[in-house]
């Protein structure tokens, strides 16, 4: 398996450093509004990578943390007249919801920032106690960036480039214009913590080095997880900054590969709330499947930027639509379980830093190669079972085909319309086991009415939207 390194800015060969067993920590959501499409295209990314991980035979333990202490979200419940944790628990189910609707698998673990204030504290001590930090008369700890030697190791950027983390994190009592806080002390009356440096809240790229100590890291092993990953946007200055605290207060490298995803634009614009195209993921999932929404964002090299339009999302749309029809003509067969040179072919694609391009051409050709001999004369039972048998890998490694074929075809109706075509279905079944047939031919009528057509299969009656 190979994996481009952000660091190194080349694709390596992976290799974890326990045998089968891979450590993975990706920057989470900070829990004060809704997920936009960024936080969807990160979350996809490496819940695919955990996907390809596992397909090659690795015991995985992903992490991905809850930020649920933050400005922002101090400012949200002042501004709505709630408590943190309303606000916090609010935003974090809600997260949890949309990432479900995309097929997304929850982390083995997800720590949250104010469960781990304790470790936090402990880290900033280490690194006073190793003088790589500093209290100031204000009572805000700081990071001494000039202790540290391989300080922009991993952005390869210049010392004159912070910019962006001074106008940050300004203070005349800072040491050096990139050092940045570890602990910031609050006399505001909001909310903070107890620690020895006075009351205050923790620096927001201290929580990722903290928890990957607390609950990945061992003692004995050179890096403190084996792929530490994230957006594109967090690569300086959060990841360079985790990267150097860790070092200093551990002794060991944060990671072995890092990993970031693209940014997504809105028709080709970088999407960003002061532009009015920050596109909440709750709105795309009131027009689309989930599933449709994880295809699409996913059809695009992890590294590449994405530009999202909905133009191209009905392309997608059409594209996955070829799955769930072979998936329907198939419906009800058993499968195969041998391998076959379609799943070898598609695993090495996605084996090979996630070409998703590669293995969709490999699916498409798949799709059109089993249509066409199935078109032709004969039974084909053992074409057929491959045939599942390559759709249920589909489904196990990518997501995509994962629905009952006819209740995917639903979508676009709302739940009473769905409520009364059961119960409607339900009248026709018993009329045609009663050889009512002219009832059964009204109520047919009925529910083509509805813009459905129907089918009659072994496995029961299905409908799907025309």
């Amino acid at each position: 398996m190979k994996i481009y390194d952000s660091q190194q800015k080349t694709k390596r060969e992976f290799i974890p450093q326990e045998k089968n067993n891979v450590t993975l920590y990706v920057c989470g959501p900070t829990v004060y509004d809704d997920a936009h499409l960024g936080h969807a295209k990160s979350a996809l990314v490496f819940d695919l990578l955990c996907r390809v991980l596992r397909a090659n035979g690795y015991e995985v333990t992903y992490a991905r943390n809850i930020t649920d202490i933050d400005d922002k979200i101090i400012k949200k419940a002042q501004e709505q007249n709630k408590t943190i944790k309303e606000i916090t628990e609010f935003y974090t189910s809600a997260y949890h919801e949309e990432m479900a609707e995309l097929g997304v698998m929850r982390p083995d673990i997800e720590p949250k920032a104010t469960e781990s204030i304790d470790t936090m504290i402990e880290f900033i001590q280490k690194l006073i106690d190793k003088n790589h930090a500093y209290k100031t008369e204000d009572g805000d700890v700081y990071f001494d960036t000039s202790s540290d030697k391989e300080y922009l190791s991993l952005s390869k950027r210049v010392q004159e480039e912070d910019d962006k983390q001074h106008r940050v994190e300004s203070s005349s009592q800072k040491r050096n214009s990139s050092d940045f806080a570890l602990w910031k002390s609050v006399k505001d009356g909001s909310v903070t913590f107890d620690s020895p440096y006075g009351k205050g809240r923790p620096g927001w790229h201290l929580e990722c080095s903290a928890m990957i100590e607390k609950h990945l890291m061992k003692p004995n092993l050179e890096f403190s997880v084996d792929i530490h990953g994230g957006g594109a946007d967090l690569l300086f200055p959060h990841h360079e900054n985790e990267a150097a605290q860790t070092r200093c207060a551990t002794d060991h490298t944060l990671a072995a590969y890092w990993m970031h995803n693209g940014f997504v634009n809105i028709d080709g614009q970088k999407m960003s709330k002061s532009l009015g195209n920050s596109f909440f993921l709750k709105d795309a999932l009131k027009e689309y499947d989930g599933e449709v929404l994880r295809f699409y964002l996913l059809s695009t090299h992890y590294r590449s930027n994405f530009n999202f339009n909905t133009q191209d999302l009905d392309l997608a749309k059409k594209r996955l639509d070829k799955i769930y029809r072979l998936k329907k003509r198939l419906f009800g067969l058993s499968q195969a379980n041998d391998k076959s040179e379609f799943k070898d072919a598609l695993l090495q694609a996605l084996s090979d830093d996630m070409n998703i391009s590669l293995a969709l051409s490999l699916i498409d050709e798949m799709i059109s190669n089993t249509n066409e001999t199935l078109d032709s004369a004969g039974k084909h039972k053992e074409l057929k079972k491959e045939a599942m048998s390559n759709l249920t890998f589909i489904e196990e490694i990518l997501g995509f085909g994962v629905k009952n074929p006819y209740e995917y075809f639903q979508y676009g109706l709302d739940g009473t319309t769905k409520e009364k075509l059961s119960v409607l279905i339900a009248k026709r079944d018993e009329a045609k086991k009663a050889k009512d047939f002219a009832t059964s031919d009204q109520i047919r009528d009925e529910i083509l009415a509805f813009g459905v057509n129907i089918m009659d299969t072994p496995q029961g009656t299905f409908w799907e939207k025309v």
